[in-house]
């Protein structure tokens, strides 16, 4: 019992030592914490006072919501005795004296596999009801684009499935490509493909009409940090921003409430720099970094047709060409609606298939020949017989580039079709059976042997044989729509 009390005894002493020694060594670390209040609450803004060691775009921490939802801020303008916050959340319940806390790095966005077929908003928060997000890592929405160093040519196309894009305004993967139109002239249709299964490998960033201007100001740039994660594993990616006329009055909005001093059409000053600061993100890697590419469609919506407008001029200037969409082929039915004359691809054509190249030039210009006559003949004047045949054709050449929505053609039709319209095949159709007889040659393909379809994807740019061979096939789709055509025996291929 003796012995029990000991070992009890001694214990106890050890402990208490022990905790005085903890205690004596023990110093209090006393850590400074920056607490700001909010001055005045407006649409999408706060002034807040009181965080002299808050940076430029650090993210700021408000109350939390009544449903537990925290809410966040971008320090947007750092003056003297104020901070200019833009808002990224429900701001109803804040009022003037509120705390505001400092998070001490600036906002970021979820990336990662697990955000591939999903959607959410730019701060990362899912809107598609299926769960949480399971991210790999947060990168922040504004990061520098790679130096020219890191970047590789444009050397590989980016296949599009649509002839007139994919022949006359060819996209390279890495490239700028802008798509401007009036409203509802088909800009978004060109862009996407959703109705066919590729949300499955599509992360969508989206913002809605009642959401505060500072989401919708940095939806572009979160979604630009979202795919750079990919092309940094080395994959080709594709991103659509539709649209940037949305993102620069939302910019515009922010700024005038901050007071920032407008300048020309009411934009400020630095509009052409956020524009340009994020399309600059978008390139090929070099092999080095994995070789991966950004492809940027921004989408940017025009009025009356004015092309000559202050944002359309700024992102004509950022990218490396554009693809106009007109109303008045819109309301002729000429889909897609793509205005060749004004578009122009000023990177793509290097990337572009040698198959195509030969081919496009030819048709581009005969194309661009019927549209000037199109236009002289309205004034009801007479026209030869040199002049009838050029408007037949082009006509002709205009059935060929409509294409219906959501339909892509592999690129074996197209050249197919390329070449029957090069070759004069159609001239004795009638306008009417025009799509019969283009779908006809596109079946044609299954008729060429597969060593020349083989040529299609590379380099090397087809032969007179080839070519002859493949017209040869074609013509032989068109015997039932032209009885007048004389049929041509099929030329053997070895």
């Amino acid at each position: 019992m003796q012995a029990s009390t000991d070992i009890l005894r001694t214990t106890l002493e050890q402990t208490f030592a022990g905790l005085q020694e903890a205690r004596q060594a023990y110093v209090p670390q006393l850590k400074p914490r920056e607490v700001g209040f909010i001055m005045s609450i407006a649409t999408g803004i706060a002034k807040v006072s009181g965080l002299p060691g808050a940076g430029f775009e650090e993210l700021l921490r408000f109350p939390k919501t009544s449903y537990g939802e925290a809410i966040y801020g971008i320090a947007f303008n750092v003056d003297e005795d104020n901070i200019g916050v833009v808002l990224l959340g429900d701001y109803w319940h804040l009022q003037a004296g509120d705390q505001v806390q400092r998070c001490g790095r600036v906002v970021d966005v979820p990336v990662g596999e697990g955000l591939i077929g999903r959607i959410i908003n730019p701060i990362g928060r899912p809107l598609d009801d299926k769960g949480s997000l399971l991210a790999s890592d947060h990168w922040p929405v504004e990061r520098p684009s790679p130096a020219i160093m890191d970047r590789a040519p444009v050397s590989t196309p980016l296949q599009t499935g649509i002839m007139v894009i994919d022949a006359l305004i060819p996209v390279g993967r890495g490239q700028r490509e802008l798509i401007l139109g009036d409203r509802q002239t088909g800009k978004t249709a060109i862009a996407t493909l959703s109705e066919h299964g590729a949300l499955a490998y599509t992360v969508v960033v989206v913002t809605e009409g009642n959401d505060p201007p500072g989401l919708a100001y940095i939806a572009p740039y979160a979604a630009t940090s979202i795919a750079e994660y990919f092309m940094a594993q080395g994959r080709d990616v594709l991103i659509v921003y539709d649209d940037l006329a949305h993102h620069a009055r939302a910019y515009r909005e922010l700024s005038l409430l901050l007071r920032r001093p407008p300048g020309r059409e009411a934009f400020p000053g630095d509009i052409f720099y956020i524009h340009s600061r994020l399309l600059e993100r978008a390139t090929h890697l070099s092999p080095e970094l994995g070789g991966g590419s950004l492809t940027a469609l921004p989408i940017i919506e025009t009025q009356a047709q004015d092309i000559s407008a202050y944002i359309p001029t700024n992102l004509i200037s950022i990218t490396d060409g554009q693809i106009y969409l007109s109303p008045s082929l819109f309301e002729l039915g000429v889909l897609p609606a793509v205005d060749v004359g004004k578009s122009v691809s000023r990177v793509g054509g290097k990337a572009q298939r040698a198959a195509y190249r030969a081919l496009a030039a030819n048709l581009k210009l005969a194309y661009a020949q019927f549209e000037e006559m199109e236009n002289f003949a309205r004034f009801g004047a007479r026209l030869d017989d040199n002049s009838l045949k050029m408007l037949d054709h082009g006509r002709r050449i205009r059935a060929c580039l409509k294409q219906p929505e959501a339909t892509p053609m592999s690129m074996s039709e197209q050249i197919t079709v390329l070449l029957a319209l090069t070759a004069k095949l159609f001239e004795t159709i009638t306008l009417d059976q025009m799509p019969e007889a283009e779908q006809a040659v596109r079946q044609s393909v299954a008729d060429v042997p597969a060593d020349i379809q083989a040529e299609f994807e590379t380099a090397k740019a087809l032969s007179d044989e080839d070519k002859v061979i493949i017209v040869h096939c074609a013509s032989q789709a068109l015997l039932p729509f032209a009885a007048k055509q004389t049929p041509a025996e099929c030329t053997d291929h070895e």
